[in-house]
């Protein structure tokens, strides 16, 4: 028998003696670590602070631009607008004669500082004279411009065309962010594929669409907008002048007024009792839509204008 078999035998004598062998004692196990106690609200607040900084990254409010809409340019030619980089054209020469006046006053480069310069109101006398076609094409041309942007605001919200006229369908704009009692005209600013400019649909139809053209929120807006983007030209197509009292709180508002008169039709008197309304304006330009051609046949989109400060003609 050999050492290990005999140490083994002598154990098991022993154990069936009933000694204690060292290796029959039970483990002993080390004692439980203590913590110190911890408060509980603090761990709480720490989980509450987490789940709020959490909240707040998942939660940082985005700056929408707007979507981006792609205007037919093609369409929009063969309706008799303008559009970028079209052949010279006598429409175009007469937007550039236009404009420019507007333009100088609007960038604080004419003989006098006009305030709101850059605010621009289309309107009419009386419905059907083509102040929005005035307004588009005008809008288009500045566009056109090296060193200008404009934003084209769709204000004549009882009967809006500048969408449809643009082919565009409706959509929210400038009734949805009056109505909300904002100045925040981000999340429904359209940026189109002529890049300088953007256009303020008159938003979803509203039953007191005139109450609010003519309310303190819409002022609000008015004044955020002439600081906001007063490296922008914003032009607004308003009603006319004669059908509702809207335009006449709009005009009050604006730096610059260009009345549409159709040549064929509009009488001197309505004429003239448009104008008085507009008094307060500073600067009043008449754009004469439909005079007949010195060259050529028949009546045509040709254009007269002028312009005055304040009372004079």
């Amino acid at each position: 028998m050999s050492l290990i078999e005999q140490a083994a035998k002598r154990l098991e004598q022993l154990r069936q003696a009933g000694v204690e062998l060292p290796e029959d004692k039970p483990e002993l196990q080390p004692p439980p670590r203590l913590h110190p106690p911890q408060n509980t609200d603090s761990i709480e607040s720490e989980s509450s602070a987490s789940r709020q900084s959490d909240a707040t990254i998942s939660n940082v409010p985005s700056h929408p631009r707007g979507k981006r809409v792609d205007l037919n340019l093609e369409a929009i030619a063969a309706s008799g607008l303008l559009v970028p980089h079209a052949t010279r054209s006598q429409l175009a020469d007469e937007y550039r004669v236009i404009k420019r006046p507007l333009i100088a006053n609007a960038m604080g480069r004419s003989a006098t500082q006009i305030a709101n310069g850059n605010l621009i109101m289309i309107t009419s006398a009386l419905p059907g004279e083509g102040k929005s076609f005035t307004a588009i094409n005008l809008a288009i041309s500045i566009a056109m411009e090296l060193d200008n942007t404009v934003m084209l605001v769709d204000a004549d919200v009882a009967r809006p065309s500048i969408l449809n006229m643009l082919g565009l369908p409706p959509a929210p704009g400038l009734l949805d962010v009056v109505d909300k009692n904002s100045v925040d005209i981000s999340s429904v600013l359209m940026r189109t594929n002529i890049d300088k400019l953007s256009i303020l649909p008159s938003g979803t139809q509203h039953p007191r669409a005139t109450e609010l053209l003519a309310s303190d929120a819409m002022v609000r807006l008015l004044d955020d907008m002439s600081r906001r983007y007063s490296d922008r030209i914003i032009i607004f197509d308003s009603p006319p002048l004669l059908l509702t009292t809207e335009a006449r709180a709009l005009a009050t508002h604006m730096g610059q007024v260009v009345m549409v008169v159709n040549a064929a039709q509009t009488t001197q008197a309505a004429v003239k009792q448009a104008v008085s309304t507009i008094d307060a304006c500073p600067v009043k330009m008449m754009v004469l839509n439909q005079s007949r051609q010195t060259a050529g046949d028949g009546y045509g989109y040709g254009y007269g204008y002028g312009y005055g400060y304040g009372n004079e003609s």
